[in-house]
């Protein structure tokens, strides 16, 4: 099946590269010429620009765009609606924010063109792996890009589902993403608990591993836990500084205007945001203020 592809960051080009091995026609476009000459070697065909990307594909035309999520996703599938004809279609494959994903879904089919949102996880591993796929869109198009999801999935009949119309894949994703926190914050407090625990010598690598068959905390969050472990046991060159995407702060936003409490998810986004605080102005103040009520020590800073 032909395919345009525009952005070629990593999981653009792991996702390029396993099309490319199930047998795809595929055109690609960067804005890194090493990362489309790269894509090249692989056997994908390189262009300069979308407007030369669009003009390689024979109608109708599918292209799918792999760039962050915001400004470049906005501006990308503007510039392939100018482009593309009616019965194109344009799919996006990064972390969009739902609510964006259905504004730019009426737009596109106002102009006759179809618009698929895909929730994709798998991360480095996708391409060993294969990735999961929440897609979602109108039931035509989903249908005629379906061999493209089955060689991106783990299997041909498994890890990848049509969840709904336009924006659904991307807000089953977001929650999905909201859900890693809460297991990522889980893992990372007990670990610490156990870790603290030096009375007992404990080997956290040991038990990661114990824990990965026949438990019922068994993973592949767990897997990966045990692996960077098994790398530096004591974490001593990772800083503890925790960065997020944005899917969760959209996660918890969801929860509040639907009424529904998300209080896992939500410590595990504050926890993030600590994380990045080295000044950390309101525990400064906190103890200043158990200081000042009852006369409680302070601890100078060095």
């Amino acid at each position: 099946m032909q395919l345009g592809m525009i952005g070629l960051g990593k999981m653009g080009a792991n996702m390029t590269t396993r099309l490319l091995r199930g047998g795809h026609d595929l055109v690609v476009y960067d804005r890194s010429p090493e990362a489309v000459k790269t894509a090249g070697d692989g056997g994908a065909r390189g262009v300069a620009s979308v407007a030369d990307l669009v003009g390689d594909l024979v109608a109708p035309r599918a292209v799918w765009v792999m760039v962050p999520s915001g400004p470049p996703t906005e501006e990308t599938i503007e510039t392939l609606a100018d482009l593309l004809a009616p019965g194109d279609t344009v799919i996006d494959g990064g972390n969009s924010n739902y609510k964006d994903t259905v504004r730019r879904g009426e737009s596109l089919a106002s102009r006759g063109l179809d618009f698929v949102d895909v929730g994709t996880s798998g991360g480095v591993w996708g391409l060993k792996e294969g990735y999961s796929l929440m897609i979602g869109g109108a039931d035509e198009p989903v249908k005629r890009l379906q061999p493209l999801f089955e060689t991106l999935a783990p299997a041909a009949d498994e890890g990848w589902g049509h969840v709904g119309p336009s924006g659904s894949g991307h807000f089953v994703k977001m929650i999905h993403n909201g859900i890693e926190y809460g297991m990522m914050q889980a893992f990372a407090e007990g670990f610490g608990i156990l870790k603290k625990k030096e009375q007992f010598g404990l080997d956290l690598h040991q038990i990661a591993e114990l824990w990965r068959r026949g438990s019922v905390v068994r993973s592949w969050l767990l897997d990966l836990t045990a692996a960077a472990l098994g790398e530096d046991r004591d974490l001593k060159d990772i800083a503890p500084y925790v960065p997020d995407s944005g899917e969760g702060r959209w996660t918890v936003a969801e929860a509040i205007e639907l009424d529904v409490p998300a209080p896992v998810i939500t410590h595990a986004l504050i926890s993030r945001l600590r994380s990045r605080d080295e000044i950390s102005f309101p525990d400064r103040l906190l103890s200043a203020m158990r200081n000042q009520f009852g006369g409680h020590a302070i601890k100078k800073s060095e």
